[in-house]
Order: structure tokens, then sequence, then C-alpha cells
């Protein structure tokens, strides 16, 4: 019989081969599979499984009734299917115990390598370069900061002060930490106990805590169905089965959650409730309640992602405020400060600490010692507060120079509230979001594709998200120029075929 993975090898091979000779081009559509079968003498259900493989890497993206199309990170796709284990801070199944017999929605092993979940995109400034104007990550090194930070560290030139930060840390960080991340968490009127709050390395650790923690292999967690790309790539290759549940402007449904929930049991449910990444929208306090109300008829347990809730200057109380028995808070330093020297929080309800804090242990996601001394210091201050107050202000100019050229300018649609440091752009027809990815790409611009997001396998939106937070100016505006007039000129014109 033959092995459909080895079939999807050699396919993502050759259509590498051809992108990189320039035979093919990111966006083109592949052969319908009867096509692909009749050529390799298979069946048509094999052929349809290595499509779907196909799907599964990220080599292409399947869009429902209109075919296959080849995706513009088709030259890592092999890699990222088959042999890359890990990103920065997730787990890889074999190493956290994926369940040998434990198969995702498309049937494959999750303990078989070829049977790795998809990982998101590498960054572009990682394949091409730094000459690329990168509009995928999203992280933000003020030019002003280090001269804020500085000052504070000479505390740690003291000796006692730094043999006590080269130690181990605790998962519960030392009582000073505890008090200032407290008062850093604090939004609309609600503020954590110190005692409930846990240290990770980063936010995404904090996230594979939980997931680890909290569901296992072959249980399934609820995703909204357009959602933070490395969570719904994570939980997958931890043997976790995703279930995407509806959508709508105020964000997830809890009719919807309670349909999903009813139709397959979820153990868990991910979910933003303020400047979603990707869509950038925050939810009203209403939606917040009524899923908070869902959580407790349903008996579940959810993980609230807050990382862009600083952002916001109209604070509202978190889903954790509401429903704090049901809630796992994570937050982390990497947007408020840097990715270089960063926190990961988790605010925890009592009843579930027996299971995280050994879970942050085992998975070794542990903040180091000198990042908790450089964080307290930090944070008791003042430096993140100012930090805050400055890339709010920094955020909200970025965004309205995108809306003023892409929107004002170019006529052309954007979703996201103004506080938030990206948009999600919509593309005009005949546009498809991997082909405008691709003609970005000709152009020295980095933007990350819908399908990126997307949790279920049908068809994603032709749009794309633009992170504004990293670029320099300049650099920025000539990006959004240049993006507005390929919007507008269309595919041809884009060089496109």
């Amino acid at each position: 019989m033959t092995d459909f993975r080895l079939l999807a090898d050699r396919y993502a091979a050759d259509l590498a081969a051809d992108l990189a000779a320039g035979r093919r081009r990111p966006g083109e559509r592949l052969p319908p599979s009867r096509d692909y079968a009749h050529r390799q003498g298979i069946a048509p259900s094999t052929a349809s499984r290595v499509y779907a493989e196909l799907v599964r890497r990220g080599v292409a993206v399947g869009e429902v009734g209109r075919g296959t199309f080849l995706r513009s990170t088709a030259l890592t796709g092999t890699a990222q299917g088959t042999t890359q284990g890990t990103t920065e801070g997730t787990p890889g199944s074999a190493a956290h115990g994926a369940a040998p017999g434990a198969t995702s929605t498309l049937g494959v092993a999750f303990g078989s390598p070829l049977g790795a979940a998809p990982l998101p995109a590498l960054p572009a400034r990682e394949v091409a370069g730094s000459s690329v104007v990168d509009l995928e990550v999203n992280f933000c090194v003020l030019p002003d900061q280090a001269p804020l930070l500085t000052p504070a560290l000479r505390q740690l030139a003291e000796p006692q002060a730094l043999t006590e930060a080269l130690q181990r840390a605790d998962t519960r960080g030392t009582p000073e930490a505890r008090a200032a991340a407290a008062l850093l968490l604090a939004r609309g009127g609600w503020q954590p106990e110190p005692e409930r709050i846990l240290f990770a390395g980063r936010g995404h650790q904090a996230l594979a805590t939980v997931f680890t923690g909290l569901v296992a292999p072959g249980e399934r967690i609820g995703f909204e169905a357009v959602t933070y790309s490395m969570a719904r790539s994570m939980a997958p290759r931890l043997g976790l089965q995703t279930v995407p549940v509806a959508m709508d402007e105020h964000g997830m449904r809890p009719d919807a959650l309670r349909a999903a929930h009813r139709a397959h049991p979820l153990k868990l449910v991910y979910v933003q409730t303020a400047l979603h990444n990707p869509l950038g929208m925050t939810m009203p306090a209403a939606r917040r309640a009524e899923l908070a109300a869902m959580l407790r008829e349903l008996d579940l347990i959810a993980v609230e992602d807050a990382v862009y809730a600083f952002l916001e200057e109209e604070e509202s109380p978190p889903l954790a405020a509401l429903a704090p028995e049901r809630v796992v808070m994570v937050d982390s330093l990497s947007k408020r400060v840097a990715p270089g020297v960063t926190l990961g929080f988790l605010v925890v309800p009592p009843a579930l600490r027996h299971r995280l804090a050994p879970a942050l242990r085992l998975g070794g996601w542990m903040a180091s010692g000198i990042a908790l001394a450089c964080s307290t210091l930090w944070m008791q201050g003042g430096q993140v507060a100012e930090l805050v107050t400055r890339k709010r202000a920094h955020a909200r100019a970025r965004n309205a120079l995108a809306r003023r050229i892409l929107a004002g300018e170019g006529g052309l649609s954007l979703r996201g509230g103004p506080n938030a440091y990206h948009l999600w752009l919509e593309l005009p027809r005949p546009w498809r979001a991997e082909t405008f990815v691709a003609a970005a790409a000709r152009r020295r611009i980095a933007v990350s594709p819908a399908a990126e997001f997307a949790v279920g396998p049908g068809h994603a939106p032709d749009a794309v998200r633009l992170a504004l937070a990293a670029p320099e100016d300049a650099a920025l505006r000539d990006a959004l120029e240049t993006l507005r007039d390929l919007a507008l000129a269309g595919p041809e014109a884009g060089g496109v075929e």
C-alpha cells in the first residue's frame, strides 16, 4: 500500500524546486487531486490524503469549492511538516508524551515525526535577511528604551543581588515579583491576588503550561475560528485536537461554544478578549459576561490570552475577573518591554495550581533568575508603566498612519481597534491572500496570510494581517504605501500570473 506521507514528501520537494526555479508562483492553483492520482497511478482516495497532508504541513492551502493553492511558505513547508520539532518555548509532541496512538482530525499519528502539526511560517527576516520590511513579527523595542531601563539594572551589580538572581527561580517567583506583577496586571477595577500568580519564561511557555497541565493527549481545545497562529499550532504538536468555534464582530459566540462542546466535548477553551490577534477587536463587556456564564453552564475552563490588553486605555475587567474559578489568564512582558528579557505570567485559580505548577516545572518553562530579577526591578521602579504609556502612544500613531494610507487614501477595508499594533486588511477582488503575500514578498515586504490564523480546514478569508510594531517609521510608511498601491493595482499589475 502506498504511503501517502512519502508521496507528500516528494510532491512538496517538487513544488519547492519549481518555486525556486520560477516554474511555479506562490498562490498558483494545484491540479485537481484526481489528475494527480492519474499521473501517479494511485487511488483517488490516496491522492486526496496527499493533498490534505500538503495543507496540514503548510505547503498548500485548501479552500472549499475553490481548490488547493500553493503557499508562499512552500519552500520551507517540508521542514516545517516533518523535521522541525519546536518553536521557541513550544514543546514538540514526542518530548512531551503525546499518546503514540493519538491522531489529529486528518488521521495523522502524533507520535511520528511525519505526523507533527504544521508550524507558522518562519518570519521573513529569518529567511530573507534584514532588508525585508517585517510586518509579520509584532515586537516593538523603542529607540529610547535602553536609557530608561539601564539605571535599575545597576542594583544587580551588587554581589548579593546578583548571587540571588543567579539562583534557579521557583514557579512562584519571589514575593516582590508577585506583588509587582499583581499591580501590573490589574485592570478595570480588578487586581489578581499575588498568591495566584505563577511565572514562566515567556507567554508561549505560559500557554504550553496550561495546555499540558489541563488537557491530556487526544482531548480537545476550542479556539476562535480565526486565532493566534502560535496557539493553534502548539496544541496539535502536544497531541491535542483543535476545534474551531464560530465568531462574530464581538469575538467568540457563546452559543457556538455550547454547540461545539455538545457535538464533541471540549476540555479547554482558548480565547482573546482584548485586541484579538489577528482581528484586532476587543470583546465588549456584555459578551464577556455571557461567555463567563457559558463557561459555568458547560463546566468548562478557559485560558484567556491578555498579551495585548495593556494597549487598551479604556480598561474593562478581564474574563478572569468574571469567572475567577474557571479562567487562567496568561500575559507577558514581551510586548510591554522586549522579547529579549521577558516574563510570562499565569493567574491561576487555586483549584488548578496543583496541576499547573508541576506542568510548568516539568516542561522546563520557568522564568530564569536573571529575567525575574530584571523584570521585578523594572515593574517596581515604574519603568514598565512608563513603557506602557509610550507604547500606547506609539501603537495609536502607527495604527492611524496605516488607516490613513490604506483606508483613507486607498479606500481599502481594515479591521481592528485604533489602539492595536496590528490590523486586518481585507483584500479587494480578485486578490487571493497567498498571491498577495507572494507579490508583497517580491517587494521585500513580509505580511501574514489569513490561512496562518485559521483553525478549521475550510476557506480562509482573502485577508492579511499587518503587524505594525517593528519597522522604523520611514520603512513602515513606504511599505504601507507600496501595499496600498499593490492592492489597488490587482494581481496582474502586481506581477502575479
